[in-house]
């Protein structure tokens, strides 16, 4: 089984950042070269962008039930008379997460990141980092090779899919590798990006799937912005130097326990 606790260890043993250790990881494990994994990361991210995009265009879903909210909130925001409760990065985290899940219900291409559902949450703290930090391409597709690897142990050791484990087991574990991901770049110790990803599934242990009419729209694309916050508030708290009690695959096989003992009526 999997072990992000020992990876971190492992990074920490070697004085790599965690970012570092899973580039090489992945190198093994692909049979790659760094530029190919890279290359990889940043086709992703060029889907993930262009989303984002779309989403901010106003679409709306064949249903009927969603769209066009990312664009009003974006409106919203620079208007003369809004009181925005948010700083600048958060609010444009939620609002590009909910972009990305408005073009996944319109029917628009997404990247599953690291499922349809949950496909918001990483590109809303990723371009609202990259925005506000003046983050690189390099840097951003670095993270997403964090991001995957917190997503690889996650499916090992519990589930991804809310069907198995509840909307914590999608949309958590997106605000989990997005709060990983964020930790380490902005300079996080592979301690701390540990520390992240245990504070997010602490904070969302037990959030059921409940999707209206079946539907991957009401209310996921607003979680996903939800859960945006979700992942910066945890990296913010790590890179403080807040730890948490319990170590990260700890809280994964707890968010497990948690979704194997839901009713079926709760998941999906």
């Amino acid at each position: 089984m999997l072990s992000l606790n020992s990876w971190i260890e492992e990074a920490t043993r070697w004085q790599q950042s965690l970012d570092d250790f899973l580039i090489d990881y992945n190198m093994r494990e692909l049979e790659c070269s760094e530029e190919d994994l890279l290359a990889k990361m940043q086709a992703m991210l060029a889907v993930m962008e262009k989303s984002v995009e779309h989403g901010l265009t106003g679409v709306r879903s064949h249903s009927g039930l969603t769209g066009g909210d990312s664009k009003r909130l974006a409106e919203a925001v620079i208007g003369e008379h809004f009181v925005s409760l948010l700083g600048a990065k958060a609010m444009d985290a939620v609002i590009y997460a909910m972009a990305v899940g408005e073009c996944n219900a319109a029917m628009g291409r997404i990247v599953a990141a690291p499922t349809a559902g949950a496909s918001g949450v990483l590109p809303g703290v990723f371009f609202a980092l990259k925005k506000h930090y003046g983050l690189s391409d390099q840097v951003l597709a670095e993270g997403l090779v964090v991001a995957g690897g917190i997503g690889l142990v996650i499916a090992d050791r519990a589930s991804l899919a809310g069907a198995t484990g509840g909307c914590q087991a999608e949309c958590g574990s997106a605000a989990a590798m997005a709060a990983g991901a964020a930790g380490a770049m902005l300079g996080g110790t592979p301690t701390q990006v540990g520390h992240a990803v245990a504070i997010v599934f602490k904070n969302i242990l037990g959030l059921v799937c409940d999707p209206v009419a079946g539907l991957v729209e009401v209310p996921c694309i607003k979680r996903n912005g939800s859960c945006a916050l979700q992942a910066l508030a945890a990296a913010e708290l790590a890179l403080a130097g807040i730890g948490s009690f319990i170590p990260a695959d700890e809280t994964i096989d707890a968010m497990k326990s948690v979704g194997d003992s839901l009713p079926c009526a709760l998941k999906e």
